[in-house]
């Protein structure tokens, strides 16, 4: 059987390049019979990714086969992942975020969480000298996973061995790091087609604290005006969000890139308390600047308190 190799749910850039790199690694290097997939549609960015390096979207899907062979990517979270996951035989995990646990697999399997700012750094790690076989789209794919999940390094997830990638690869494709980032940032930027709640679920995850659920959706930026400018119907439709995804408050982080800090929308007492306890903020209104604040993964979520 084709192994299925996919990300997390709401799939951003690394979620969905990383499962085409690593579908092509066991498909030509293992001799592994591989196929990319998405759960879910990919934000601007990815999409971006896609034209740019003329690659093919990959088959959106919405559950596995029981018994069928998976390679989980970008995650280790079952809550971000199709409902019955444990059902499959899932083969591999490759991930940067912290061990959640839940899962279950069929026997042992091959298991890689570093902590890097990027899947794809750790694959371009695994695969050694193979990773020079890659097509010039392939190793697109990979510059710009990498690059959206350290925000051009900006991000404090950023480690080292992600600018060392990046450089060799830049340097291999002959792109300028800077002026591609920019491109890359211009499309996630642009979100004026979205709905308000595809906006919300556009990049988040699901997070539970002290026995409440939150929705945490970050949306990066260079245009933070664009969203800004939605807060009203944004916070409204945090109601239908909620009742729908069965969580019991959102929490909106609108990332400016270009300033490195995010605003938070806030709609309530708890979203204010939320605020104050996990940030140290001041909450004058329904929005608060919080300044560096870049990553979910290691400041919002390790921090947040109700």
């Amino acid at each position: 059987m084709t192994t299925q190799v996919f990300g997390h749910k709401s799939p951003d850039t690394d979620s969905t390049g990383s499962p085409i790199v690593w579908a092509w690694y066991l498909n030509e290097v293992k001799g592994v019979a591989a196929a990319p997939k998405l759960l879910g549609e990919p934000n601007t960015e990815a999409l971006f990714m896609l034209e740019r390096w003329n690659l093919d979207k990959p088959e959106i899907i919405d559950g596995v086969e029981a018994g069928a062979p998976v390679v989980i990517v970008d995650t280790n979270n079952p809550a971000e992942l199709p409902e019955g996951i444990n059902d499959a035989d899932i083969t591999a995990i490759i991930d940067h975020h912290k061990l959640v646990g839940g899962l279950e697999t069929k026997g042992p399997i091959d298991i890689t969480i570093r902590p890097l700012a990027c899947t794809a750094t750790i694959m371009y790690d695994l695969m050694d000298d193979d990773a020079a076989k890659m097509p010039e789209a392939v190793k697109g794919a990979a510059l710009t996973c990498i690059l959206s999940d350290t925000l051009e390094f900006r991000s404090p997830t950023t480690t080292d061995r992600d600018r060392e990638v990046v450089a060799a690869l830049a340097g291999e494709l002959g792109i300028d790091v800077s002026a591609y980032a920019a491109e890359m940032f211009a499309a996630k930027s642009d979100v004026s087609a979205f709905s308000d709640a595809e906006l919300i679920r556009m990049d988040s995850k699901e997070y539970a604290v002290d026995g409440t659920k939150f929705r945490v959706s970050v949306l990066e930026t260079t245009a933070p005006e664009i969203p800004l400018n939605r807060k009203d119907s944004l916070m409204e439709t945090y109601k239908t969000v909620q009742a729908e995804d069965g969580v019991d408050e959102v929490l909106l982080f609108v990332v400016d890139i270009l300033k490195e800090e995010a605003t938070l929308l806030v709609p309530n007492d708890l979203v204010k308390g939320v605020a104050e306890k996990s940030f140290g903020a001041t909450v004058e209104g329904d929005l608060v600047v919080l300044p560096g604040i870049m990553s979910r993964k290691k400041q919002i979520i390790p921090n947040l308190k109700v």
